[in-house]
């Protein structure tokens, strides 16, 4: 756990008090320090008042729909928030991504699964200093000079290669939806119709980028979502 994970606050916002006691053991336990909202009301204030470094949010709350406390919190934080979803509910999970939710796990989860995304969402912050240069595993990113390399070769990316790569890798650890990666890389008036551009670009990266592109290693897919950036250290995925 680096310096900038150690007590890290951390807000639960569930209805269930199983759940809510099972994440503050297992959490307090990473040495994380937790505080608790039964309801989406209670969970805004806490938000407001004790600026957490990260919030789990359940979708399913007694007062108000947990993307209501999403749009929310969004008005005034970029805290990162992962949310809690049902495991076929694909279509809430496209909507907690869109309305920006930094990621999302499946109830039932693991405790393993949910610790390890939270380790990658508060790294992500720690390191979204717009640091010039990207370093994963061989691979290297210059946003300042446009350049890849991979193992110390240079990588010749087309211009729209290179952005969606960016666009990953400058989020990476973070789910990204097939819309957030159009908008970003071909602009607004894209979106569900031009998923096929999302489609051929990532499979030209992986080619230029992964050893074995049928196991990939940097760009993962998330099924009928969008892609995951890996974070190269084994702590995640």
């Amino acid at each position: 756990m680096t310096t900038s994970e150690k007590g890290a606050k951390i807000l639960i916002i569930d209805d269930e008090p199983q759940i809510r006691k099972l994440l503050k053991v297992t959490l307090q336990a990473h040495r994380y320090d937790t505080f608790e909202a039964a309801d989406g009301a209670d969970g805004i204030i806490q938000a407001s008042m004790s600026h957490p470094d990260l919030i789990v949010l359940d979708l399913g709350l007694p007062d108000m729909s947990g993307m209501e406390v999403l749009v929310r919190v969004r008005e005034w934080s970029s805290v990162p928030v992962i949310v809690l979803t049902a495991k076929d509910r694909e279509a809430d999970k496209i909507a907690a991504l869109d309305g920006g939710a930094d990621d999302y796990v499946t109830k039932p989860f693991g405790m393993g699964e949910l610790v390890a995304r939270i380790r990658v969402a508060l790294r992500h912050v720690a390191g979204s200093a717009h640091e010039p240069v990207l370093r994963f595993g061989p691979l290297m990113i210059d946003l300042a000079q446009r350049n890849v390399e991979l193992g110390g070769e240079r990588v010749k990316l087309t211009p729209t290669e290179y952005d969606l790569l960016k666009a990953l890798a400058a989020n990476a650890g973070k789910v990204m939806t097939q819309r957030q990666l159009l908008q970003q890389v071909w602009g607004n008036h894209y979106g569900e119709t031009e998923q096929h551009y999302l489609r051929v670009y990532v499979g030209h990266l992986r080619k230029k980028l992964e050893a074995d592109t049928t196991r990939p290693a940097y760009i993962l897919t998330e099924p009928g979502i969008g892609y995951r950036f890996a974070a190269q250290d084994g702590s995640n995925d």
